[in-house]
């Protein structure tokens, strides 16, 4: 009976807690961010604000969800976030992980689906905050460049979406051309969730039978150099650090 009572508080919990989010993005696409647009000219004062505020309100979804008793969570090496101008390249087995990444950041910028920019949920926000679309083919590599040469901090997930439960998807080389051109090194984010829950296809409601909790492990960072002496050509480094990122990843899931 007692289990029965902590699942079904989970649900609404979970339920509670992204209607929150649904009615917040809303609201702040409605409301604050047109105002925002109205009183604030300059593009990277803009971008400056409206990072800050969906700083603050992730910080907020994910304190929710763990005063319901949604989730637990723990990070380490949070501290080398606080940095800024990184390339942040993190593993995605959840649908909540970018929440997570932005909550510990004030400013960052992000690589998202074009398809954000067409929720009302959330085009006010990601539009103000001048993120990366993921669906502007060729563009995606010149305003990521641009983004770092700013010091803006960008978070890519080189899957391009959330994990299957089978593993990790095939890499797409994206982050890795981005370090190799811009010449910096990778801050990776090793994610476990446990048990598995808002993975590829699964919905909100399928809440598992106990909660659960979030393991956030930020590793030193990966330096792009050695990948180019030993092989002499920005392609083949590119290729070479994807399957590096891939095993690195890889051992994350299983727990290595």
């Amino acid at each position: 009976m007692g289990r029965r009572v902590d699942h079904a508080w989970r649900v609404f919990g979970t339920a509670l807690s992204f209607a929150t989010f649904g009615v917040g993005g809303v609201l702040l696409t409605v409301l604050v961010f047109p105002l925002l647009r109205l009183l604030v000219h300059q593009p990277a004062r803009l971008h400056r604000l409206s990072r800050g505020l969906i700083h603050v309100a992730f910080r907020f979804f994910i304190w929710e969800m763990k005063t319901l008793g949604v989730l637990t969570w723990e990070a380490h090496g949070v501290e080398r976030l606080q940095r800024g101008g990184l390339l942040v390249v993190a593993n995605h087995p959840t649908l909540i992980d970018v929440i997570f990444l932005i909550s510990f950041m004030k400013q960052t910028s992000c690589v998202v689906k074009g398809a954000l920019a067409r929720n009302p949920a959330t085009s006010g926000p990601v539009r103000a905050a001048g993120y990366v679309f993921n669906d502007q083919g060729l563009a995606l590599m010149d305003d990521g460049l641009q983004a770092l040469e700013r010091g803006d901090t960008l978070i890519i997930f080189p899957e391009g979406t959330r994990t299957p439960r089978t593993g990790p998807a095939e890499f797409q080389r994206g982050a890795a051309n981005l370090a190799v051109r811009a010449g910096r090194p990778i801050t990776p984010v090793r994610i476990r969730c446990e048990p598995m829950t808002l993975g590829k296809g699964e919905k909100w409601y399928k809440v598992p039978p106990r909660r659960v909790h979030f393991t956030i492990e930020v590793g030193e960072d990966v330096a792009v150099a050695p990948f180019l002496e030993s092989t002499r050509s920005a392609p083949l480094a590119a290729r070479q650090l994807t399957a590096w990122l891939q095993t690195y990843f890889e051992e994350a899931r299983r727990g290595a």
